[in-house]
């Protein structure tokens, strides 16, 4: 049964558009490691893809590997072990740290990292409430990227490049961090695996981003 922020979340992004459904073995794999209300909700939703791929969530494991890549040298690694929940059309990947129960935004387009200062190191207690709100306040306008006329780019992408399978994202040819613009003629559909580890290759992320410092020390 939908609870009120599932329900919110649904309302924002609609039914799913590529249902995949999560088998119980693979549920199993994840409990006792990341949250009950999470599995719950894969279990309701399954790991698919929304409003025609603009946001997905995921299954964790598929994107470790990029995960480590990214968070190589920052002060991340020593603060939890993130999981990948959830990803948009670009390659934005939302991490779950296992310990804390804290969120951080994997931004790889923007080569960015952010989180909060005051937040990043403290666990959570309640995990049911924060995987509720961090699902329920993910929408259209919060996955989207605007481009330079400040218009949201994933329907001007979906329209000329059409829809993205799971293992695809909208990327930039070339990089922003490369000297790309925020156009959709600089877009193309590209495989993930290979163009988020292509894009860290560019460079590291940067900390602070916006705004937002994380405490090293």
């Amino acid at each position: 049964m939908r609870d009120e922020y599932l329900e919110l979340f649904i309302e924002g992004l609609g039914e799913p558009t590529q249902y995949r459904p999560v088998s119980q073995a693979e549920l199993s794999a994840y409990r006792g490691i990341l949250p009950d209300k999470l599995l719950e909700y894969w279990q309701e939703i399954g790991w698919s893809g929304f409003a025609d791929g603009l946001f997905w969530l995921v299954n964790p494991i598929d994107y470790d590997h990029l995960v480590e890549m990214w968070l190589e040298d920052t002060p991340f690694t020593d603060i939890d072990r993130y999981r990948t929940i959830g990803r948009n059309a670009f390659g934005k990947m939302y991490l779950w740290g296992e310990r804390t129960h804290q969120t951080i935004t994997l931004n790889c387009p923007m080569h960015a990292i952010i989180a909060l200062e005051s937040e990043v190191r403290e666990v959570e207690e309640d995990t049911e409430l924060a995987v509720q709100v961090f699902l329920s306040n993910i929408d259209s306008e919060i996955s989207d990227i605007e481009d330079l006329n400040d218009k949201p780019l994933f329907p001007q992408a979906l329209k000329k490049l059409g829809p993205l399978k799971p293992d695809e994202v909208y990327g930039f040819e070339p990089a922003l961090i490369a000297g790309g613009n925020l156009s959709v003629d600089n877009l193309a559909i590209l495989n993930l695996d290979i163009h988020l580890t292509i894009l860290r290759q560019l460079g590291a992320p940067q900390i602070p981003f916006a705004g937002v410092n994380v405490n090293i020390d």
